[in-house]
């Protein structure tokens, strides 16, 4: 069984592999296999930390802080292997939070009315659709993909049979049209085997908190892929 704590030491691990890659090797390799399966535990946690939070305004502000904080490290690293400017992850996080933020709202409408009406639930979806599409518009790291797991992530949180199929189909949603029309199948097929494992470590969770981390975990991001582009500078 895996606390929070535990969770996220896993999904650190498994980034950190995935980013040294390009370090280590100077391109993709079985390391980014490795990698692919951070992100859906980070996710899930955006989940529990919505869940659990005694300040929400902090916690969203947070993410924000921290997505501003990290974008130049974000961008210098991912020099190394793209053109294109794309947003660090945190970005990513906060809109999948905002989707759950927006979706509960309209929630408590209905029940504050007393309503049954699912007018009310539809829009808490069609909302996170929109936040989705504007993680894609703004290239967002995972873009629609990433805020549509967290989301999926809470709305079925309270049935594991349905998270876990959810999120597969996402998956396959996503990196599917890879294996259609890439030349590079097994390397596609292997990364969708691998982001679904993240749901290995995902069910193993028991809901307590472990270590306190504070900003740790936070901080790690930035300044491993600043430290990793300083290394990368440095061999080259």
């Amino acid at each position: 069984m895996f606390s929070a704590f535990a969770l996220k030491i896993v999904a650190v691990i498994s980034m950190l592999l995935d980013h040294s890659s390009y370090l280590i090797f100077g391109k993709f390799s079985y390391l980014n296999y490795i990698g692919r399966i951070a992100f859906p535990i980070f996710a899930y946690q955006i989940t529990e930390g919505y869940t659990h939070t005694h300040n929400l305004k902090k916690y969203f502000s947070k993410l924000c802080i921290f997505a501003l904080i990290s974008q130049i490290p974000f961008m210098l690293f991912t020099s190394i292997f793209l053109s294109e400017i794309h947003l660090n992850i945190f970005f990513t996080l906060a809109l999948g939070l905002g989707a759950i933020i927006i979706y509960d709202k309209l929630d408590n409408i209905k029940q504050e009315k007393k309503s049954t009406h699912i007018f009310y639930k539809i829009m808490g979806i069609l909302s996170a659709f929109v936040f989705s599409a504007f993680s894609e518009f703004a290239k967002c790291d995972y873009g629609y993909f990433g805020v549509l797991v967290i989301f999926s992530f809470y709305l079925f949180r309270n049935n594991k049979f349905l998270m876990n199929f959810s999120f597969i189909i996402l998956v396959f949603i996503f990196y599917g049209k890879n294996l259609l029309y890439s030349s590079l199948t097994d390397v596609y097929l292997w990364i969708i085997v691998f982001t679904i494992s993240a749901l290995f470590f995902i069910n193993l969770y028991n809901h307590k908190k472990g270590k306190d981390t504070k900003y740790f975990l936070y901080l790690f991001y930035p300044m491993h892929l600043l430290i990793i582009y300083l290394l990368y500078l440095a061999l080259k």
